[in-house]
């Protein structure tokens, strides 16, 4: 491959990564607002739970570390956990069930009320994320859903508490978006507690 091509390659990505960054400025009261959930849920002894798929599972993984682990302070750890860690009880459930089925099963088995689920699906089409939300729902869980440019987003109100939509259709820029929001709520949430 020639170098001006790789280039190109390089420099579109980074040109759709500001476009879309400069996109979800605005964002900034509903981002305060569920930082504030979850400082109420980790002070009330509650947890944060993550889940998606592929890569979205990777954010959900490193988003629960951040909390459980630490951000910028070195401080208690946060009880959060991405609902996918335990392969056995993934592929159990799969097998034994229905792959739909996983994360509905996870938030039944560890969630409770006043807990917060943060479901991450770039199309907003995942089945097994949004048979989740709706669990959590029934469980009178806080939900979170971080997901792209979908169409409607008003059939979605009803089982989500905050819908954090980037507005794009493009995987890669979806996805640094999530990693950015994740990465802000955890810096606010960090200052309020400590």
């Amino acid at each position: 491959m020639k170098a001006k091509i790789k280039t190109n390659i390089i420099e579109k990505a980074i040109e759709e990564h500001f476009s879309v960054i400069k996109k979800i400025k605005g964002m900034e009261k509903m981002l305060v607002n569920i930082s504030e959930e979850i400082v109420k849920t980790f002070k009330g002894g509650g947890k944060v739970l993550f889940c998606g798929n592929g890569g979205s599972a990777a954010d959900a993984q490193h988003l629960a570390a951040e909390f459980s682990g630490k951000f910028l302070k070195d401080r208690k750890p946060l009880f959060s956990e991405a609902l996918h860690t335990n392969t056995s009880f993934i592929t159990a459930v799969a097998n034994d069930y229905d792959f739909n089925t996983i994360y509905e099963r996870a938030v039944l088995a560890k969630g409770k009320k006043k807990d917060i689920l943060f479901g991450i699906s770039t199309s907003g089409k995942s089945e097994n994320i949004l048979r989740a939300i709706k669990q959590a729902k029934n469980l009178d869980m806080i939900t979170i859903f971080l997901t792209g440019k979908i169409k409607n987003p008003e059939e979605l109100a009803n089982i989500c508490s905050y819908i954090i939509q980037v507005p794009s259709t493009s995987t890669p820029r979806i996805q640094e978006c999530h990693i950015l929001i994740g990465h802000a709520i955890c810096e606010l949430v960090e200052e309020i507690l400590f």
